[in-house]
């Protein structure tokens, strides 16, 4: 059967392939929680629509241009249904659930049913195929945006006194995560014009050459913008550490807890607390 007359079948037959595509998907599992029936006929309808039109041009070649429209179409659907909690699975079905009613009308209109069923069936499988891998790609880049995110609310700066800024860190430190407190610091330091940051390691479990080096470019990055770090949460085991690697902090200002940084901070700004007496 040439591509024209698989083009001309897929339309003549649109609205019968249509409802039995529809009742295969629903014999699938279709999830019925997370996507309704008139959403289901739409996107059916439209990926018969642009499939009759692709077909026309010829299906031997995936990777020519009157794919394009589909591709879109399909990569728009996955990355959508990886936002709404669908499984790859899922998304795949709806395109392997066209295969049974496609197969049935190709038997009923071929002199060559075989070798027709058997080449709509390779095209069907690409199609699968590339959703799930634009699922997967929609999925990892839903994955990378929570990293963002929990990285961001992990790493809050806060003004503990005017001019004097305080970064607590909690966990461990990579390149990654280095560069979005280095940001967060330095976008914190112009909005408030601090003098004073103190970076908190007291909840980094370990800290290593690598470690040491992050902290450092992100002193340097701060001194750049005027504001001078003192680094707190150097405890003996850290202190220990630092000194077996051979890291050199150079000038950078330590102290053991934050309540001395910040003690020290305030001498920096000659600012002095006075307590009051009660009787």
């Amino acid at each position: 059967m040439p591509a024209s007359a698989i083009a001309e079948l897929l339309q003549t037959h649109e609205n019968e392939l249509l409802q039995e595509w529809t009742i295969a998907q629903r014999a699938a599992g279709i999830r019925a929680d997370l996507i309704d029936e008139d959403t289901v006929i739409a996107n059916s309808r439209e990926l018969l629509k642009l499939l009759t039109v692709a077909a026309a041009a010829g299906i031997d070649d995936f990777e020519s241009v009157q794919w394009s429209p589909i591709k879109g179409m399909l990569e728009r659907l996955s990355r959508s249904q990886s936002r709404q909690g669908f499984t790859p699975s899922d998304t795949a079905t709806f395109i392997f659930s066209l295969k049974e009613p496609l197969f049935s009308r190709i038997q009923q209109y071929s002199d060559d049913a075989a070798k027709d069923i058997w080449q709509i069936n390779q095209l069907l499988d690409k199609l699968g195929l590339y959703t799930v891998e634009c699922f997967m790609t929609g999925r990892e880049a839903i994955i990378r945006e929570q990293q963002e995110s929990m990285l961001e609310l992990s790493t809050p700066v806060v003004e503990l006194w005017k001019g004097i800024l305080a970064i607590p860190l909690i966990g461990s430190l990579d390149s990654n995560r280095t560069q979005i407190v280095m940001e967060a610091l330095l976008e914190k330091i112009v909005q408030t014009e601090s003098d004073i940051a103190i970076i908190d390691i007291t909840g980094v479990p370990t800290v290593d050459t690598m470690v040491a080096q992050h902290l450092l470019k992100t002193v340097t990055a701060a001194k750049l913008m005027g504001a001078k770090c003192i680094i707190s949460g150097i405890r003996p085991q850290i202190a220990a550490t630092i000194v077996h690697l051979g890291v050199e902090l150079g000038d950078v200002i330590t102290k053991a807890s934050l309540a001395d940084a910040f003690q020290m901070a305030l001498k920096e700004l000659n600012v002095r607390l006075v307590t009051s007496a009660t009787r």
